[in-house]
Order: C-alpha cells, then structure tokens, then sequence
C-alpha cells in the first residue's frame, strides 16, 4: 500500500509564499512522473504541475513562473513552491503517483 501524505498549506497572504510538501511511504513512486492537482469548491480537480522520473516538469498556464515542482529521491519528497500566490490559487492541493492519491492540503490566499 503506498502513502501519500501532503503538508505545508495554510493560510497566507496575495503575494506571499508557501511549499507543499508531499511525502511517498516507499520508493515506488520513484519510477513514475508525480504531480500536483488542485481542487477549488464547485470546481473539478486541475493538473498544476507535475514531473517525470528524470526531472522534466510541466505547468498549468496559470502557475508558470509562479510555482515550481521538485521532487528529491533519497526523501521519497515532492515539493510545490508557492510564490506571489493569488487569491485564485485557494484550493485543496493533492498530489499523486500511478493514481495514488494523498489527502489534500488546504491552501487560502486572502488578506
């Protein structure tokens, strides 16, 4: 059975900076690409990031720039850094390996 366990949301200000982080139970997930989704309320989940088993990344039009996918090996670690965050950025961010899926982390962007 593979965890997936994310942390780092919280509350934060329009410009300001959070990491998400997402820790895998295991090494599995290391021979897939893992990504990052998002889920705002009324609206379905959308692709953010995500990144291959060699490092190759891909963004959302609406985070480039912005955010920033990474992923370290020996941790079983995937991060999301955050920065000049926006108000459309609120949501419940999730992130997933070979579809599995970790609980969320609340992320709020408001002053």
């Amino acid at each position: 059975q593979v965890r997936l366990v994310e942390s780092g949301g919280g509350l934060v200000q329009p410009g300001g900076s959070l990491r998400l982080t997402c820790a895998v139970s295991g090494s599995i997930c290391s021979i897939y690409r893992m990504a990052w989704f998002r889920q705002s309320p009324g609206k379905e989940r959308e692709l953010v990031a995500r990144i291959s088993s060699s490092g190759s990344t891909n963004y959302v039009d609406a985070v480039k720039g912005r955010f920033t996918i990474s992923r370290d090996e020996a941790k079983n670690t995937v991060y999301l850094q955050m920065n000049s965050l926006k108000p459309e950025d609120t949501a419940v961010y999730y992130c997933t390996c070979n579809n599995w899926w970790g609980q969320g982390t609340e992320v709020t962007v408001s002053s």
